[in-house]
């Protein structure tokens, strides 16, 4: 069972602040001490979380072919999937200073990288239906509305993006430390705040792997578990 006193509150978003403007040309803030990215004081990623990506990546790798990933960061997703191997990647990424890291990442990487610059919701419709065989969406929130449904968000538009068969898998850190004390662990956390929406959405076909991490020193996420989603398009 986790233990809630290591539970702490995630990042909450300022209520008076435009982070959907500013966040294109805000300053990427790297601690490669630390091994962090912040984007408007926000935790954009953490170098803990480095084993959780690998298994996000591997359910996005899993059925090779073409991968669309949302969010670059510091590019640990993405390490993985070239890892694993994929035909053709392609990465969205909506800042300036992050994005040109992503470029350099681009030059270097196994498989073919599509580097496209901007926020999801305004190159989303660039993709044709049906034309990947896997989506990882590890995009950051630009509003208190995104905080906990970005990902929903993202499905009601984007599910046609997914060949049959095609698998989505996401990462909502922000939302999940808010919510966390509230459960008694992730899988509860999950199975009550995750599956309803998916299903709502259609995708029936959902299952989760339940992974221990542990947050850097001075982290403002204090879990034990996070959960790594496979969600199936049939």
């Amino acid at each position: 069972m986790t233990d809630r006193n290591k539970l702490a509150a995630g990042f909450t978003l300022e209520k008076d602040y435009d982070y959907y403007n500013a966040w294109e040309s805000a300053e990427a803030t790297y601690n490669t001490q630390e091994g962090t990215l912040q984007i408007c004081g926000h935790p954009v990623m953490e170098r803990w979380q480095t084993e959780y990506m690998r298994e996000l990546a591997k359910v996005a790798a899993s059925n090779g072919g073409r991968v669309l990933e949302l969010g670059f960061g510091l590019g640990l997703s993405s390490s993985f999937i070239q890892e694993f191997g994929v035909t053709e990647h392609v990465i969205v990424e909506p800042n300036i200073e992050v994005f040109k890291q992503l470029m350099a990442f681009s030059h270097h990487a196994k498989s073919k990288v599509i580097p496209i610059m901007g926020k999801w919701q305004e190159v989303i419709d660039l993709f044709a239906p049906g034309s990947f065989d896997a989506i990882l969406f590890d995009a950051s929130p630009l509003s208190e509305v995104e905080l906990h449904r970005r990902q929903f968000m993202f499905l009601e538009c984007a599910g046609k993006l997914l060949k049959r068969e095609g698998v989505f898998t996401y990462c909502n850190v922000t939302s999940w430390g808010n919510l966390m004390a509230e459960y008694q662990d992730a899988g509860e956390l999950f199975e009550k705040t995750q599956m309803p929406e998916l299903n709502k959405l259609g995708f029936n076909n959902v299952t989760y792997e339940i992974i221990k991490v542990v947050p850097g020193e001075g982290c403002k996420y204090r879990y034990d578990t996070l959960p790594v989603p496979s969600v199936k398009y049939i």
